[in-house]
């Protein structure tokens, strides 16, 4: 990957169509849910932000998506992810299956919960 990405938009244009749709609809579900999140570009992938503290992030692999909602997120939804392959707060969604939309949405409003207690 390539260090000057700036941009998430940058950052999907670097991958083959397949992946490039699927960052794609992972980013608008984020947009979505979370349209007053903050999008960057943090550990050389997208990362979403709210009252300055990390929501979600995703990153793009040879076989998977990788998605990462910190601990708690993977924590609370970790029977509905045991289906796939985890890591300590990530997931990998795998590019030869359907995204979990409704799951990556739930998670995402778990973790805006989360991130707006004061």
């Amino acid at each position: 990957m390539n260090k000057k990405i700036k941009t998430v938009d940058d950052y999907i244009s670097y991958f083959p169509s397949e992946t490039k749709t699927k960052l794609q609809i992972i980013r608008q579900i984020i947009k979505d849910t979370a349209p007053e999140a903050i999008e960057s570009i943090s550990y050389g992938m997208p990362a979403y932000k709210i009252n300055k503290k990390p929501l979600v992030y995703y990153g793009g692999f040879a076989k998977h998506i990788g998605f990462y909602a910190t601990p708690t997120g993977h924590e609370k939804f970790k029977n509905q992810l045991s289906v796939y392959k985890q890591g300590k707060g990530s997931v990998q969604f795998p590019l030869d299956q359907p995204l979990p939309v409704a799951l990556i949405k739930d998670i995402i409003k778990f973790r805006l919960k989360e991130n707006n207690k004061i």
